[in-house]
């Protein structure tokens, strides 16, 4: 039997779990075809953010050039007003640490140094997204532009505890993306899971969709016109092959769409002492992330120190997780 050493981790799990908020927004399609293509992409992430990734349906806002299609999963149509009104409710509902994971699909345009997603309506510049996020009071904020000359969100929106990714690297990339569509493959379909710890990171969706992306142009003979790109040390320069090791990644690496823990504590849930334990192995695991990608903007000694006090921590959540297996698995053998 596990005694207080496990039970009391478990109640800390339970007040301090952040929750995540999505909202995807499909933009206008242009042509017929684009508008399905689109619509297709926005349903099928959000699909696999509440079947897949373990997000609550309340927590998924989709927004759609025709929400008329499907007012169930729909909420309304994505002009900038109601992007705004979205906004402003997740913030207004949203705990310190609850994270906001935004995903923009459709065509995007730029002029001068002002990017625009397309939308029913007036378009929203990157500028209009900056003040949306901003206003946010939670924590960590993904943002992910799949458009068209996307580039120029990146420097207006990077920041601390922020993962941006946009399908190009500037906005002089105008024509059509496609890595929307491998962006939400990554989520949807699997196999993306390089790593094989039953959880997708942003960092493994980008890179997946990246591959797929230079593979289907590959494919098709033609010259590769959008090259994604990923900024999570709030330098506002992208990089083109982050990496978890350093730079660009580290952020991205250690932040996932579902609950933290993902399948493991998903699969360990069934047992109290053990489920917690494995949130709490995932969130320490994210905040040692956090704060390496930190590190140059930290004083030496307050980041060792920092990143110390997390190691030991980390060391002592896994012995629990150690002592809780073998006790449960000492339980299942009698």
């Amino acid at each position: 039997m596990i005694g207080l050493a496990v039970a009391v981790p478990a109640l800390l799990i339970q007040a301090a779990v952040p929750q995540t908020r999505m909202v995807i927004v499909s933009g206008l399609g242009g042509e017929p075809q684009y508008a399905e293509q689109f619509y297709e992409w926005a349903i099928t992430l959000a699909d696999a953010a509440r079947t897949t990734h373990g997000l609550p349906t309340s927590a998924v806002t989709v927004l759609t050039e025709d929400p008329t299609r499907d007012p169930t999963r729909v909420r309304a149509k994505s002009t900038k007003e109601n992007v705004e009104l979205v906004f402003g409710e997740l913030a207004a509902g949203a705990a310190p640490d609850d994270r906001l994971f935004v995903v923009l699909i459709g065509h995007g345009s730029s002029r001068g140094d002002e990017a625009k997603i397309n939308l029913p309506g007036p378009d929203m510049t990157a500028a209009d997204f900056a003040v949306l996020l901003d206003a946010w009071p939670g924590g960590r904020i993904v943002f992910v532009n799949t458009a068209s000359a996307s580039g120029g969100f990146v420097q207006a929106l990077a920041g601390p505890d922020r993962v941006i990714v946009t399908a190009t690297k500037s906005g002089y990339e105008r024509n059509r993306a496609v890595f929307g569509q491998f962006f939400v493959e990554a989520y949807a379909e699997g196999g993306s899971d390089t790593d094989k710890d039953g959880r997708l990171s942003v960092l493994e969706a980008f890179v997946f969709a990246n591959s797929e992306v230079a593979r289907a142009y590959e494919a098709g003979n033609t010259l590769q016109s959008e090259h994604a790109v990923l900024d999570d040390d709030g330098d506002g320069e992208g990089s083109r092959a982050p990496a978890a090791s350093e730079g660009d990644g580290r952020l991205a690496a250690a932040t996932f769409l579902g609950p933290r823990g993902g399948a493991t504590a998903a699969a360990a849930s069934s047992d109290p002492r053990l489920a917690p334990l494995y949130e709490r192995q995932a969130l320490i695991e994210e905040q040692i992330a956090a704060l390496r990608s930190r590190k140059d903007s930290m004083d030496e000694e307050a980041y060792d120190l920092a990143l110390e006090d997390l190691l030991v921590e980390l060391a002592l959540n896994r012995r629990e997780i150690r002592t809780a297996e073998n006790a449960t698995s000492a339980g299942g053998t009698r």
